[in-house]
């Protein structure tokens, strides 16, 4: 049987128009990282077309080799800034710093990965893919909620979040902006795009304790 990630784990799971707080539990990414304006730095594009192949090698070795085949998960982003007003409410994207991610299941190991990203580095014209790293996230408590509509159109939600539902929740941010790209940009307009929007949060107790 396929799994399928997105309905199994809870962490993927958000609902339009409303905050969610979750423990998000460790979970496992192949990662790249990199710097500047997503629609224009070819480094991004770049960064995107090494990390789908490497994960490809992973489900088909996974669904050969150990006969556990998986749905391959949606792209996902760690984003952030020196000044996280370039990012929640200027928009200079040229100052944006990025992690792109996929997760894969806990089952691959780093042998399984050191084979997958050898032979997508032999396939590619790219030096992209040899930058790709084998990690576990571990975020624990976070909000969350589903944006429908364009990237740029965030900014609103993300006030709302970072300004009114987290500390009126006795909620400080600790981790970096998250962003689960449930649709496929290329295909998709820009209005019917599902985004999870994700933020790493403690208890404010705790935050002034650490």
């Amino acid at each position: 049987m396929k799994i399928d990630f997105k309905k199994t784990l809870d962490a993927y799971s958000a609902r339009h128009n409303t905050f969610r707080t979750l423990v998000v539990p460790p979970l496992t990414y192949l990662m790249i990282d990199g710097r500047g304006d997503p629609n224009t730095a070819p480094e991004y594009a770049e960064a995107i077309g090494a990390l789908y192949p490497v994960a490809y090698a992973l489900k088909f070795a996974s669904k050969n080799t150990l006969d556990r085949d998986y749905v391959v998960m949606p792209l996902e982003a760690l984003w952030w800034a020196e000044n996280m007003a370039s990012f929640t409410t200027e928009r200079d994207k040229n100052k944006w710093n990025w992690t792109a991610m996929i997760m894969v299941p806990d089952w691959i190991d780093r042998s399984m990965f050191e084979v997958a990203k050898a032979s997508a580095d032999a396939k590619s014209h790219s030096d992209a893919s040899s930058s790709i790293r084998l990690e576990t996230l571990d975020e624990g408590l976070c909000v969350q909620t589903l944006h429908i509509g364009s990237y740029d159109d965030e900014t609103p939600v993300l006030d709302e979040l970072h300004h009114r539902y987290i500390p009126s929740s006795g909620l400080t941010m600790t981790g970096r902006h998250h962003e689960i790209y449930l649709s496929d940009a290329r295909r998709v307009e820009p209005a019917k795009l599902r985004t999870i929007l994700r933020q790493p949060v403690a208890h404010s107790a705790e935050s002034a304790s650490l």
